[in-house]
């Protein structure tokens, strides 16, 4: 009897530990399960997200200005018989055939292995013959593998550089009128009249803070050359920052571009009314150059030579904006390019010694 005693005793204990055993790996598979099938949805989530996650942008300048010239005297030439006519001419035997420059680049990528050191123009002239002979670009590209990427690619590259647009234009009396236009509408960040200079230095190494590598174009320039605003967009971010000093941050307006402009001036990095969400148009003076930056404490002038940091990141998704996915291109190529299009300024106020645009522009997406 003394024996059962102490036998029943001992189950006694022991079924608790049994119990809490049992419930424990009952909770271990369950939470294993629910963390294994949230992996599976998360994989699931991001293979359906399909958009692009890496682009080299390589295009030469010269391949930038050739069928950037096609694509705008081609819809020049239509938009004067239309402004002659007055009327809707696209039915006009008249009408010539209208160039999309950044088809043909995308068509020339797929030619070369996206590899534009090897451009030469006579690619561009062989393709424009097929064009003027009535193929078209669906024809032409219809078996290249890689075409809807590059096209893809390039116009978040490209897409807001040209296009219609209303620019001033000063006249014989003197006075400023809007003038319909198509054509180059991104500007230089450099304004009108003020030297710099640079080299191709993206990708170069950089150690304050960490080692990293260099993702822009570094302008040289004078303290206080005025900045001017590539295209028009959104102020996203405005501020300081330990790399990059005082800086703007400006979005497209189809998100699809994000540009970066830092080590503006010290004690008077931006242009007089500019803050956070505020709408910029191309051409606008948005800040000055200067030399901020390498610092947590704010308004340092930490770097070396005064210059202007030019940036732009592609923007596919949502997921890519800070975050270890974003995507930096090399702009030297189009800085290049971009040296025909310069915004004139003046002192627009000689108390605070800020500089505004000579010539107002005008766009569609732009609410007045």
């Amino acid at each position: 009897m003394f024996k059962l005693l102490i036998k029943t005793i001992r189950i006694r204990k022991i079924i608790p530990f049994c119990l809490l055993f049992i419930f424990l790996t009952i909770g271990i598979a369950c939470f294993s399960s629910f963390a294994n099938s949230d992996e599976e949805t998360s994989s699931s989530d991001d293979e359906q997200k399909n958009f692009i996650r890496w682009v080299d942008f390589n295009v030469i300048a010269e391949a930038l200005n050739l069928t950037a010239k096609l694509d705008i005297s081609s819809h020049q030439k239509n938009l004067n018989l239309m402004s002659e006519k007055g009327e809707n001419v696209e039915n006009d035997n008249e009408t010539n055939i209208e160039y999309n420059w950044i088809e043909l680049l995308a068509y020339l990528a797929c030619m070369n292995g996206g590899n534009f050191k090897n451009f030469t123009s006579k690619d561009l002239d062989v393709l424009v013959t097929k064009l003027q002979n009535g193929e078209t670009m669906e024809d032409l590209t219809k078996n290249m593998k890689f075409y809807d990427y590059y096209l893809e690619s390039y116009s978040a590259v490209l897409g807001g550089f040209i296009g219609y647009y209303k620019i001033e234009k000063l006249q014989e009396d003197g006075s400023k009128e809007f003038v319909d236009c198509y054509g180059l509408k991104a500007f230089l960040p450099i304004a009108k009249n003020y030297s710099f200079s640079h080299y191709d230095d993206f990708g170069n190494s950089r150690s304050y803070g960490f080692k990293r590598t260099h993702l822009g174009n570094d302008l040289m320039g004078s303290i206080g050359t005025p900045i001017i605003a590539v295209e028009s967009g959104i102020v996203e971010h405005l501020g300081w920052n330990q790399y990059g000093g005082w800086r703007v941050g400006v979005r497209s307006f189809d998100t699809k571009r994000y540009y970066y402009y830092a080590h503006l001036r010290k004690n008077h990095p931006y242009a007089e009314g500019l803050e956070e969400g505020s709408t910029v148009k191309a051409g606008d003076v948005i800040g000055y150059l200067g030399m901020t930056g390498y610092s947590i404490k704010e308004n340092v002038n930490n770097i070396n030579v005064p210059h202007l940091h030019f940036g732009m990141q592609l923007i596919f998704d949502e997921s890519q904006v800070d975050s270890p996915n974003e995507i930096w291109i090399d702009v030297y190529q189009i800085i290049e390019f971009l040296k025909q299009n310069r915004s004139e300024v003046y002192r627009s106020n000689e108390e605070t010694k800020d500089y505004a645009r000579k010539f107002d522009i005008m766009e569609s997406d732009i609410t007045e």
